[in-house]
């Protein structure tokens, strides 16, 4: 009975050796796409008169507000792309009447409603181009330009994003 026990036990240290064996072959390498930007958060600000577009233009460098400030001081890699650029619309309305916002230009998107006296969010993936910024119900408030340039960062080197 002992040698079989013995050749048991051989054997599954065999087995387990083999497993950790191959465990250790594979790639060498693991290429990865870079990683997408966060989004841009551009304020816009309704009043009865005007549109308040900020920043005007967005994607034509790295943009150091859009880092934490742990991340600061590191660099942005560019990355070679024709994607568009995640942009968050905060949009704080302050009129008497309810709207939406509307954005124009290559590509169009509209917000969700935007009540009076209120504030709302809008997320657009927005391609290259020039836009405009318009409240839909308010005629009176002149509609704005903005533009959405070429240049596309990496967050590779940004810590602590979700």
């Amino acid at each position: 009975m002992g040698s079989g026990r013995g050749r048991l036990l051989v054997a599954g240290c065999a087995v387990v050796a083999l497993g950790l064996i191959g465990t250790g072959c594979g790639a060498e390498t693991h290429p990865n796409e870079p990683r997408s930007q966060p989004p841009t958060r551009v304020s816009v600000t309704v009043t009865p008169k005007a549109i308040t577009v900020q920043p005007p233009r967005v994607a034509f460098g790295p943009e150091p507000k859009q880092q934490i400030p742990q991340n600061q001081h590191a660099a942005q890699p560019e990355v070679r792309s024709k994607a568009p650029v995640d942009v968050v619309f905060v949009t704080a309305n302050l009129t008497e009447f309810d709207s939406r916002l509307e954005i124009h230009g290559p590509k169009s998107a509209k917000s969700g409603n935007l009540v009076a006296n209120g504030n709302n969010s809008m997320l657009a993936s927005l391609p290259t181009g020039e836009y405009k910024v318009s409240a839909a119900d308010i005629p009176s408030a002149k509609a704005v330009s903005f533009t959405v340039g070429p240049y596309r960062s990496s967050s590779q080197n940004d810590l602590l994003l979700p």
